[in-house]
């Protein structure tokens, strides 16, 4: 996942409720499925996240003076004006880049 390429919103916009329940037919449906794919992208994003920040992490147990470094705090802003990650989910799910099936459907075929 490309967090600097994705076109989500930043803020919040009003969407067509007809433009997010088109795939699936039900609007119950498709928010639970953009709701378990922002858990993923939140879960990638702290994970990436915290990688990063281990990099500057001190193993000190005193209580010396902590100083600022100006590269952990670039980090930091740079995932504060990221989109959220129920903002990349809808996204991705108005771009059809979220693949899902209903394994109710799948199993009454049978």
């Amino acid at each position: 996942m490309d967090l600097k390429k994705s076109n989500a919103p930043v803020n919040t916009t009003t969407i067509d409720k007809n433009l997010i329940d088109q795939n699936t037919g039900n609007i119950y449906e498709a928010i639970s499925i953009i709701s378990k794919r922002a858990t993923q992208i939140n879960t990638d994003i702290k994970k990436e996240l915290l990688e990063k920040l281990d990099e500057f992490a001190t193993y000190n147990d005193s209580l010396e003076e902590i100083f600022e470094n100006k590269e952990q705090i670039e980090v930091s802003k740079f995932y504060e004006r990221l989109p959220k990650p129920h903002a990349l989910a809808v996204q991705e799910w108005l771009e059809d880049k979220i693949y899902h099936r209903n394994t109710k459907a799948d199993t009454e075929s049978l």
